[in-house]
Parts: structure tokens; C-alpha cells; sequence
């Protein structure tokens, strides 16, 4: 049998009722008893990271699972990580790019409803999870939710309620469960050159347009951040009407030393600078790089792992556009 280690740190699957809403109390130790069948699949050894809501994620708590991980990398054949789903897709991102090349699989999985509810998703997702982590061709940080196996990478939740709360944005999910085993869509190679980094640089700002945003605004920006990622509309770039009052208040970001990320709000399909006026003056700029098909959650994390090894414009823009775990599909 493998040996599983689950990493325990909060969120909706273990919550329970207080007078304040639902607050996470299950523990790590106490989880497993719901599922008594995941003994008869591997050795399950858990940790209490920590015990909070997901919206109280921060990069902090990133390098701690990182490390945890690291740790103990030798000692298991797969990991699996309980976490709330509001953050969940961001923390698969950030340990993409923390662990890469990993040929054991690192699960993050998490429900709608908590453990303790009679008609809930955990057990289900928590079991799909386990599963997945002790198959012999899984690798790499994936999401198990809801049947469906998805790229760390590729993942963003949709949905507040129901239980198919997670997609895989402009990639197919590699597998789905059927008859409690995983059947594969798309199998991957195993890298076995893990790679482990130690640091994120968390001085990101994202900055969501509206119609008529003051982009006056970058110039206070670039005082407190090392990057801006610029959530624009459709296929991306600045709107306004003064060409030159935009180019101006560009050049005036970008010559501060720090980098512009054009992204859209539309969820599927990407942005694409070349297509409009609005978005092809800036196509060519140094220091201003385009999400393209990646996801907010992974040009957030990415970013922030980019940034803590480098300032230097050509390495951050090579990194940047540097395919790792399906993030960028050129």
C-alpha cells in the first residue's frame, strides 16, 4: 500500500456551525473517520497546517504547505491537501510553480457542503482525492473536485453553490472518476527533476477596469507594487480616447522599472493586444506582458514567483512566457 500524507488547513470541508456562520473545526485526525473506506487504500498519515477560511490564504501560507511538502517529499508517495474552494485555485497555482517537475501527486481537494452534512460533496471529493493520490500514474499539483481531475494550472471556481464548483479554463480536465478510479482523458509524462523554490514576491496589485477608470491611477500604483496586472475588457489594452494622454501615462509606469500585465475579464479564450487600436500600442513595450490563455489565478501566482528570483525586464518577460504545467498554451 502507499503511504498518503494529508495536509489538513481548513476551509468549508471541515466547518462546522457557530453562532457567526460556518467556522473550520474538524481536525486533520478527526476528518478521516468519515471516510473510514480510504484505509483499505493506502496508508493515511495527516497534519494540522493550520485550521482557517481560505479567504485568510496568503502567500505566507503557500510556502508553508511548499515546505511541508518538501519535508516530507521522501517519506510519501502523494499528498493531499484540504482547503477551502474560495482560494483553492490560486493555491493550486502558487504550488505549481513552488514544486515543479513533481512525479508524485499533490491533490487539493475541498466541498461545497462540510464533512459533517449528511448531503454533502466532501466525503465524495475527499475519497476521489485520496484515490488519485495513490494511483501509480498521477503526478504533479492537480484540483479533484466533483469527479473531474484538473491541471493545477488550468483551474478557477464558477460556481458559489453547487457542487460542480471548478472548471478547467481552456484545457480539458485530464480525467474524470468512474466506478471510484480515475479514467484519464490525457496521461502525462512524469518529470523526476523536482524542483523546489523558496520564495513569492506578494507585491502584486490587480486592478479590475470599469468603463471610464482613471488610469491616472498606475502612477500612485507603481509606488507600493512591483507589478500591476490590468484586468481589461474583451481582447485587452487601455481605453481612452486620448491616444497620447494613454501613451504618456504609460511610459510614465513602465519607466519607473515596473511591469504591466495585460489581462481581460473574460473568462474563456483569452486576450490578444493585436487585434484593437486600443491594445496594439502597447503590444511591443518593454516590461508590458500579456496573460493571453492563462488564467487570473496563475499570471497572479506566476508573477509573484517570477519577481522573487528576478527585477531584470528580458528574464521576467522569458519566465513569464515560459510554458510550465499547461499555464500558457502557445
Amino acid at each position: 500500500m502507499k503511504n498518503i500524507l494529508l495536509i489538513a488547513t481548513g476551509g468549508t470541508i471541515v466547518s462546522k456551525e457557530s453562532e457567526n456562520g460556518l467556522v473550520p473545526q474538524v481536525t486533520s485526525s478527526e476528518i478521516l473517520d468519515y471516510i473510514p473506506e480510504s484505509r483499505k487504500i493506502c496508508n493515511i498519515t495527516t497534519v494540522q497546517l493550520f485550521n482557517i477560511d481560505s479567504s485568510n490564504i496568503t502567500p505566507f501560507h503557500w510556502l508553508r504547505i511548499k515546505n511541508c511538502i518538501q519535508e516530507n517529499y521522501g517519506r510519501y508517495d502523494g499528498f493531499v491537501i484540504t482547503h477551502g474552494t474560495d482560494t483553492m485555485a490560486y493555491t493550486a497555482s502558487a504550488l505549481s510553480y513552488l514544486i515543479q517537475n513533481s512525479y508524485k501527486p499533490i491533490v487539493l481537494t475541498g466541498a461545497q457542503k462540510s464533512i459533517v452534512e449528511l448531503d454533502t460533496d466532501a466525503r465524495k471529493n475527499l475519497l476521489n482525492a485520496i484515490i488519485f493520490a495513490a494511483d501509480d500514474n498521477a503526478c504533479g499539483v492537480k484540483i479533484v473536485f466533483d469527479n473531474n481531475v484538473i491541471i493545477g494550472t488550468r483551474a478557477r471556481k464558477t460556481r458559489t453553490r453547487s457542487y460542480n464548483a471548478f472548471q478547467s479554463v481552456d484545457y480539458p480536465s485530464i480525467a474524470i472518476f468512474r466506478n471510484n478510479r480515475p479514467l484519464y482523458y490525457i496521461e502525462e509524462k512524469k518529470k523526476y527533476n523536482v524542483i523546489f523554490h523558496d520564495s513569492l514576491d506578494p507585491n502584486i496589485f490587480l486592478l479590475k477596469l470599469i468603463p471610464g477608470t482613471d488610469l491616472h491611477i498606475l502612477s500612485l500604483l507603481k509606488e507600493k507594487y512591483d507589478a500591476v496586472i490590468v484586468e481589461s475588457f474583451g481582447m485587452g489594452g487601455l481605453p481612452g480616447e486620448d491616444t497620447e494622454k494613454l501613451v504618456a501615462i504609460l511610459d510614465d509606469y513602465l519607466s519607473s522599472g515596473k511591469v504591466l500585465v495585460m489581462a481581460t475579464q473574460v473568462p474563456y479564450e483569452g486576450s490578444d493586444l493585436s487585434v484593437y487600436e486600443v491594445g496594439t500600442f502597447m503590444k511591443n513595450r518593454e516590461n508590458v506582458l500579456e496573460a493571453s490563455t492563462m488564467t487570473l489565478e496563475s499570471v497572479v501566482c506566476k508573477l509573484m514567483w517570477i519577481l522573487s528570483k528576478t527585477k531584470d525586464a528580458k528574464e521576467i518577460h522569458r519566465l513569464f512566457y515560459l510554458p510550465i504545467d499547461k499555464d500558457i498554451l502557445i
